[in-house]
């Protein structure tokens, strides 16, 4: 489905579900250099047990139009704005990595957006190795490669996966490749210089979740457990023999936890 935020042409899936006004809305938020295909298998489960689902590709991201925004502040003004394209008052979101910044930076600074939370691999401040940094700058294929090995646990860099027939590590490759030149290098900076996370995560006050892969490299279990302890109304849910890439590699516990908090 395409609509227009900020005069720009921008898509957003609904898990092939039809919006009704009386239905609860959830937004999905993907992570840096990424798209709404991240979100296929839960978009389509919420779609079909009546939930709004909205999946957007942010702006330069999949086939959404526009540039890449500069920081976590403008992208969580972006959601707010294209929930009032949709009419929707308030929604449950939910953000991976880079898009658990925005739903977090959504959930403080514009509460009346927010009725639920879920961050799924997350930690505040998220910083970006000055390597995967540089090489993102340099529109180094690198960038790929470090970030694509640092996102999989040491079961999902051998080949495992619970879906068969899908391979992860050339899967989230080949959607890294998708990106448009730069998208990459905008999204992790915008990680890197959002500093104050900390501080917006006290500020949270709906029912929150977090997500987290005990064999997350990019957010550390301990980053994110400290991000549950600092928003007032949070628990989470850990996933054994998982990484940063969660929605790939345990496909099944993330749908699990999302509706623990979701359809609960």
């Amino acid at each position: 489905m395409y609509t227009e935020v900020d005069g720009n042409k921008t898509f957003y899936s609904t898990g092939s579900g039809k919006h009704r006004s009386d239905a609860t809305g959830v937004v999905f938020i993907h992570g840096a250099g990424m798209d709404h295909t991240v979100w296929v298998m839960p978009a389509r489960h919420f779609a079909r047990h009546g939930f709004n689902v909205v999946a957007p590709d942010l702006p330069g991201h999949g086939r959404s139009v526009g540039d890449a925004l500069a920081s976590v502040d403008a992208m969580a003004d972006w959601i707010c704005s294209l929930l009032q394209a949709l009419g929707m008052s308030q929604a449950i979101i939910v953000g991976h990595s880079l898009g658990s910044l925005i739903a977090l930076n959504l959930a403080a600074r514009h509460p009346e957006y927010a009725s639920r939370l879920a961050l799924l691999g997350t930690s505040t401040p998220m910083p970006v190795a000055d390597s995967l940094l540089n090489a993102a700058r340099d529109n180094s294929h690198a960038a790929i490669d470090m970030a694509n090995t640092w996102s999989h646990s040491r079961f999902g860099q051998i080949g495992g996966n619970e879906v068969p027939g899908m391979w992860m590590t050339v899967g989230g490759e080949r959607l890294l490749e998708r990106a448009a030149e730069g998208v990459f290098f905008a999204d992790l900076n915008a990680c890197n210089e959002f500093v104050n996370g900390a501080e917006l995560a006290l500020e949270v006050q709906c029912p929150s979740l977090v997500i987290i892969g005990c064999q997350d490299m990019m957010t550390t279990p301990i980053s994110s457990r400290q991000v549950v302890a600092a928003i007032p109304d949070s628990r989470s849910i850990e996933l054994e023999r998982c990484g940063h890439s969660m929605l790939s590699e345990k496909p099944d516990a993330v749908l699990n936890a999302l509706k623990s908090i979701i359809q609960d």
